[in-house]
């Protein structure tokens, strides 16, 4: 929501989700304006492994689960709920997601 003009208000259990076409499982956008992101994603179910290449930096908050992300050619994070992380544009990963999942997300 748009309160006022570059004022934008959402919560954790927001009510209006929509499918992610790139990773799956559901998506809301808080907002995407001045070339960044963010927003909040969702995973109800289990999922196999999502092998996603990052466009931008993004920093994400996980709210809810689990994720163990394999960098190619890097390290691997275990992130649980409190955590987190910032990974750099081009990163090439692999997401093992422990069900249900939440994070909060911004690329720039």
């Amino acid at each position: 929501m748009e309160p006022y003009p570059g004022v934008f208000v959402s919560r954790v259990s927001a009510e209006t989700w929509e499918p992610d076409p790139e990773v799956g499982g559901d998506m809301h956008v808080l907002c995407s304006l001045d070339g960044a992101e963010s927003g909040l994603s969702r995973f109800t179910q289990p999922t196999e492994p999502i092998r996603w290449t990052l466009p931008a930096r993004e920093t994400i908050l996980i709210l809810e689960g689990a994720a163990r992300i394999e960098i190619e050619e890097g390290s691997v994070l275990e992130l649980t709920a409190g955590d987190i992380a910032s990974l750099p544009a081009g990163a090439r990963t692999t997401w093992h997601l422990t069900t249900p999942f939440k994070e909060f997300w911004v690329i720039t």
